[in-house]
């Protein structure tokens, strides 16, 4: 995975440098739990860039705590305020879309943690893999957005693309050692959110904050609510279908509340293997950034005397037809995973605003699908476009 001529962690010849990380999204929940991460392992781990969209606050209590040797703003406005703030530090600080791509492309970067959520970080994940650095990819929009052209972008200039959410990761991490054995199936597990036991009639008379409230993972906000709606799973579907080259037939989504058991990989002689761990994605997110090694994560075990059973059941497809949505989106292929991304982030919004029902979402990206235009976009550019001309139709 890292036979690009990146810099390696182990070199019997030579003393072993850090490697160096940018993380995108840092003031996120995930962009958080990186920056601990990697402050473990300052031996092996090197925090070079940080980026947010706006958050001045953490990013400059971040830069003061942690020490990157650059800081990217996108927003004007947060960039004075942090530019100012950290005159004294030595830091550089940019301002800017445009600066948030350019740093991915610089030579003191080994590796790219995206954490952006949405559709923001589509860009900057694809100037980084142009320019063959590793990109270790949290942002779940990425994929689904622009899967073909990302991985084919990957493949030319011979890019890793390593998976950071946990499914995924536990995917990666159960066909480690396996390159040559045949996969039957991919079954993506899930929690099943905070809603996995109401009734149609409860469902329709959620609020936000019941959304809000997962019953096992520390996510955001939007993150949260697609887990509610399953909406989460059908991404990751998406994403894993891309990842590792699997037709959608062969993934299986599982409902599994206990949130133990990561994914599972089934291969075709009937043996299944699966990752475990308690719901923390630093552990994934930790894999990611030290693959191939294992290193020393200090934080609570597994405990199996906790669990009375491990519980499985089929994700209820009726009350929850996001799920069904992106297997169709992604079977139509084109512009369709696009737009059903584009619709679901305009739907969340809304609701995170109030303006809507939660069982609106799904009835929104439905009207979405079925008014789209046929088009195949070809450059990020396109997708983009696709993207926008998408949510203005769904706001309107």
């Amino acid at each position: 995975m890292w036979g690009c001529q990146k810099q390696q962690f182990m070199n019997n010849n030579e003393e072993t440098k850090p490697r160096r990380i940018a993380v995108l999204g840092s003031t996120g929940s995930m962009g958080t739990q990186a920056l601990e991460v990697i402050a473990l392992h300052p031996e092996l781990l090197q925090l070079e860039i940080i980026a947010a969209n706006s958050s001045a606050d953490i990013l400059i209590q971040q830069a003061k705590q942690y020490h990157p040797n650059i800081v990217v703003v996108v927003q004007e406005e947060a960039y004075r305020k942090v530019k100012e703030a950290l005159a004294d530090e030595d830091v550089k600080v940019f301002c800017g879309e445009e600066s948030l791509c350019d740093v991915c492309e610089m030579d003191c970067v080994d590796i790219v943690l995206s954490c952006i959520v949405g559709i923001a970080g589509l860009k900057p994940a694809f100037r980084t893999v142009s320019c063959g650095t590793p990109l270790a990819i949290a942002n779940k929009e990425t994929l689904v957005v622009a899967g073909e052209l990302i991985m084919r972008t990957a493949k030319e200039h011979n890019a890793p693309v390593i998976p950071v959410d946990s499914e995924h990761s536990a995917i990666f991490q159960c066909l480690a050692g396996e390159h040559f054995n045949p996969v039957e199936k991919l079954i993506i597990t899930a929690s099943g959110g905070a809603f996995r036991t109401f009734t149609p009639e409860q469902l329709e008379k959620v609020t936000l904050k019941d959304a809000l409230k997962h019953p096992n993972w520390s996510m955001g906000p939007k993150v949260t609510i697609d887990s509610a709606s399953l909406m989460n799973k059908g991404l990751e579907v998406i994403e894993a279908k891309w990842l590792f080259g699997m037709p959608l037939e062969k993934i299986d989504v599982l409902v599994h509340p206990q949130s133990v058991i990561h994914s599972m990989v089934q291969f075709e002689d009937g043996s299944v293997k699966a990752q475990l761990g308690i719901p923390d994605m630093r552990l994934p997110i930790q894999y990611a950034l030290t693959f191939p090694l294992r290193l020393p994560l200090p934080y609570p075990r597994l405990d199996f005397t906790q669990y009375g059973q491990f519980t499985f059941e089929k994700p209820n497809r009726e009350m929850f037809p996001c799920l069904d949505m992106a297997y169709k989106a992604s079977a139509a292929g084109g512009g369709m995973p696009c737009v059903m991304n584009a619709a679901n982030e305009a739907a969340v919004k809304m609701f995170m605003e109030e303006k809507i029902k939660f069982t609106d979402i799904p009835r929104i990206i439905e009207h979405a699908l079925a008014t789209a235009p046929s088009v195949k976009p070809q450059t990020i550019e396109e997708y983009i476009a696709l993207d926008a001309e998408t949510k203005q139709r769904v706001m309107r």
